[in-house]
Parts: C-alpha cells; sequence; structure tokens
C-alpha cells in the first residue's frame, strides 16, 4: 500500500502587505518532509503514524508552512502544488495537511485548485483532507475530497488528532471499502476571529453540536469560521461533513447539518467582536494592576502576525505611554533595520533609534512614522527556541538576530522576523523574564493564551489600526459577494 502524505499551509490574508515567496514557507522535500513532521503533533504527523501502523509506503514531496501574509506568490504556489500533484499517481490513496484559506496571486481559490488537480492526477483514488478552522471553503474543495475534517480547538490543540481522523476514515474506504464523500452548508456569516475560539461562547456551543453529531453516527463534521481578512467571495462560516454514501448516511448528514447550521445562524451576533476604545482598554488594565502580583496581558490583536500583521506597529504601545503605563515588557517586535543598529552597537552601548511603523500599510491606506526610542542594549541572540507547547510543540523556532533593548519603562524583545509569541521561548532567548513586570504586551488573538494567561493577572484585548483589526471598517472589500452578516442584513436564510 503506498500512501501519498503531504503539508501545504498558508492562511493568507489579502490585505496584508507582508510577501509570501518560495522562501517564507522553508519547504522540505521528499524524505527530509518526512523527517520534519514525524514525532511532531501535526496532521502529516498522524497520517505518518498511521502510514506506519498499517505497513504502508509513505510518499511525503512536501512540507511545507508560512506564517499568515499576503497573496502567495504564483511561483511558490505552483513549485509547492506541482510536487504534490506529481507524486499522486500510482497511489492507493492521498493525504493532504491543509490549511484552507490559501489565496494565491493567480488564483481566489488555492485549495480547490490543487485538490481539482489531483483528483484528476489520481481519479478514484481515496482523498483525505484535514483543515484548519478558519478555512474558507468553496464548493471546488468540497466537489474534490472523499474525507474533510477540520481542527475542533482554537487555540489549535488538535492538529494531530484531526489527522488522525482524516487517516481512520481514509483507510477505512481502503480496507473495508466504505465510500465517502463530503457534503456542506455554507453561511452568509462573516465571523471575528476573536469570536472563533472554542473555549466558550457561540463557537463553542457550534462545535459541541458538530462533536455531538459525530457521536450520532456521522463520521466527520466540522464548523469552520472562516477567515474573513481575505478579500475573496465567501470568506465565511460553514458547516462540513463527510457522509456514508448510502441513503441512511445521507440523510443522517443532511439533517445534522442543517440542524447545526441553524443554530449558529440563531446564534449569529456570537459571532460578531466589538473593540473596546483602545484609551479605555488600557485604563481597564491599569485598574487589574493594581495589587496584582502577576502582569496583566496586553494583547494587541490588531498586529497579530499569525493572521498576516507586519509584527511592526507601535500603535497600542504608544498609546500606554500615553496614558502613563510603565514596567512593561513587549515582544517580538519585528525592525531588522533596528535590530541592525542595536547589534553594531553592541551589548551594553546606550543607543537612540527608530522603532517600528517602518511597513506601509498600503491596502488599507495608512502609513505610519517610526517612534524614536532611547534605550540600553542589554542582550543580544540568534532568536533560536524550542516550542514547549500546547501549540506546535517541540517546533524548533527561528525569529532571527534578536535584541533586548531596556528603554527604562519598557524593556522590548526587537526581531528580525516577524513572529507569534506562542511561547515563552520569545523573552527566554535574551534572558528577559516577562513575569517579572506589571503589563505584558503581546502581538496576538489567541495563539499565546495557553501560556501567557496562566501567568497573569487577567487579560485586556486591544484593538490598533492594522491589518488584522476587528474593526471591518478598515478592509476595502472588492470582492465580497454581499449581503453578508454582519456588513449587510441577510433575510433569506436559513431558507
Amino acid at each position: 500500500m503506498k500512501l501519498l502524505i503531504a503539508r501545504l499551509n498558508h492562511e493568507t490574508n489579502t490585505f496584508s502587505p507582508v510577501p509570501t515567496p518560495l522562501q517564507a514557507f522553508a519547504p522540505d522535500y521528499d524524505a527530509a518532509a518526512f523527517q520534519a513532521n514525524d514525532g511532531m503533533r501535526t496532521a502529516m504527523a498522524a497520517y505518518i503514524d498511521a502510514a506506519r501502523r498499517v505497513g504502508a509506503q509513505c510518499v511525503t514531496p512536501v512540507s511545507a508552512m508560512a506564517n499568515p501574509s499576503g497573496p502567495v506568490h504564483a511561483a511558490a504556489y505552483d513549485e509547492l502544488t506541482d510536487r504534490i500533484v506529481a507524486a499522486a499517481a500510482g497511489c492507493d490513496a492521498i493525504l493532504l495537511d491543509l490549511h484552507g484559506a490559501m489565496v494565491a496571486q493567480h488564483t481566489p481559490d488555492g485549495e480547490g485548485d490543487l485538490l481539482a488537480r489531483v483528483r484528476a492526477a489520481a481519479p478514484g483514488v481515496p482523498l483525505g483532507v484535514a483543515l484548519d478552522l478558519h478555512g474558507n471553503l468553496t464548493q471546488k474543495m468540497v466537489d474534490h475530497a472523499d474525507v474533510m475534517v477540520g481542527f475542533k480547538t482554537y487555540p489549535h490543540v488538535d492538529m494531530y488528532e484531526t489527522g488522525e481522523h482524516v487517516a481512520r476514515l481514509v483507510l477505512r474506504m481502503l480496507q473495508e471499502g466504505r465510500r465517502h464523500a463530503v457534503r456542506w452548508r455554507p453561511l452568509p456569516l462573516l465571523s471575528h476571529t476573536l469570536r472563533s475560539t472554542t473555549l466558550g461562547g457561540a463557537m463553542a456551543r457550534a462545535v459541541m453540536a458538530a462533536r455531538q453529531a459525530e457521536r450520532d453516527g456521522v463520521p466527520a463534521l466540522t464548523v469552520f469560521a472562516g477567515f474573513s481578512l481575505a478579500d475573496i467571495e465567501a470568506p465565511c462560516m460553514s458547516v462540513v461533513a463527510t457522509v456514508e454514501c448510502t441513503p441512511l448516511g445521507e440523510a443522517l448528514c443532511a439533517a445534522a447539518l442543517d440542524r447545526v447550521a441553524e443554530l449558529i445562524w440563531a446564534e449569529r451576533e456570537g459571532y460578531v467582536y466589538a473593540s473596546e476604545p483602545l484609551a479605555e482598554a488600557l485604563a481597564r488594565a491599569q485598574t487589574l494592576a493594581r495589587g496584582a502580583d502577576k502582569p496583566v496581558l496586553l494583547l494587541d490583536h490588531g498586529d497579530n502576525c499569525m493572521s498576516g500583521g507586519t509584527c511592526d506597529t507601535m500603535d497600542v504601545l504608544q498609546a500606554a505611554w500615553r496614558q502613563g503605563l510603565t514596567d512593561i515588557a513587549t515582544g517580538p517586535l519585528c525592525d531588522p533595520e533596528a535590530v541592525a543598529r542595536l547589534v553594531d552597537a553592541g551589548v551594553g552601548a546606550r543607543v537612540s533609534v527608530r522603532l517600528g511603523n517602518k511597513v506601509p500599510l498600503t491596502r488599507l491606506g495608512l502609513t505610519k512614522t517610526p517612534v524614536p526610542v532611547q534605550g540600553t542594549v542589554r542582550a543580544i541572540s540568534d532568536g533560536r527556541y524550542t516550542v514547549s507547547g500546547p501549540i506546535y510543540t517541540g517546533q524548533r523556532c527561528a525569529m532571527g538576530r534578536t535584541v533586548w533593548l531596556d528603554a527604562g519603562d519598557t524593556q522590548i524583545v526587537v526581531t528580525e522576523q516577524p513572529h507569534e509569541p506562542w511561547d515563552l521561548g520569545v523573552f527566554s532567548c535574551v534572558g528577559l523574564a516577562p513575569r517579572d513586570y506589571r503589563f505584558l504586551l503581546l502581538k496576538s488573538r489567541m495563539y499565546c493564551r495557553p501560556v501567557f494567561v496562566p501567568l497573569s493577572a487577567g487579560l485586556v484585548e486591544c484593538d490598533s489600526p492594522g491589518v488584522t483589526s476587528s474593526d471591518y471598517r478598515l478592509f476595502p472589500f472588492q470582492h465580497l459577494r454581499q449581503p453578508v452578516y454582519p456588513l449587510g442584513v441577510v433575510t433569506n436564510f436559513p431558507s
């Protein structure tokens, strides 16, 4: 038995100025792709383990993941997808670890086009796909897969388990002759990422309903929140099921899809996030900090690199300074120009540097001004660390050259590359202990929470004018099909 196993992940923010060339994916090919996932917590790792259990041969043409950013360069998309398509012929089953919200320069439906090509290269071969909870599903994706399962957690801590689920159903097709297909219910609902957490609220209830449908006999049912910062036709929520291709299976699946879709629509207000004015959010943080023996966590979700942010805007830090917040630790802040200046100065040097706000947000019509900062270089490192978990456990990370700049009342970790603060390693790699400060400012929405929330006295979400803001008024959508809730009044769903 020969299994094609591949990973290609990118969540595309079409408003992001951050480019996505081939090198952004740092792709591994063939044996290196196998080694990059074996023993990890990715869906591809689960595929490898499943293949090992049944004694199957693994064909692993590519493993590539880029941080969310602007549209994938056409040459990069073609290079990576061509390798997967070329490996499909002669395989007994195909297991793909994709994201579901990829837009390339020459296609708005990266995954749909890939699946159609793979299906054409290997007609009749069972094809299973694991997707991110924030996938933007399309009819082409649904039409060209036999099995489709998405994450049921955000923060995403079930990537491996999702891969196990896909592999189980695909192997059942091979070993038992079962027939599966994918069915779905798209909704005209543009959800906010901060309302897609499965830790509570409407999304948690929808996922509970999906899990119940699986307990009741649906092979797989997923609620996809969608990724709304993509200017495509429908970056919206959807409910997707893998169905047993029998009359009873189809009926069971249709009823479950309708039930979960109707639940989501009835609670549609629960997927809308209203940002608190920044000054009010910071005032609330000051109140939380009084008498606290742990830092208050400030999350700048308007510049989150894991949604396509530049990781260099200074709005929240400047607002904090204006309101008199002191004893702040913050980072990573991406500014390669400042890093070069600080490294040249050396540890112990007193320096003046223009920091951040250097990447124009052209799609939003915003240009910011770098901020003059004076401080002392406390430490310099290569910015490498290993994630301790629970997200991307064991993954080796590199932020480029990394500097701890001591600006008196604020300690700033400055890096050469944008990086999500999903681990204490972003600070410990330069010897900074974030627990020691009154406020901890991170550019993040959700990934940081499993690690940093337990260390904090409270959490305050801070919106800022960036390409991952929760304020849809900032985004000049051109291709979005209207009406869509909450940007317009929708009266015809459910039918």
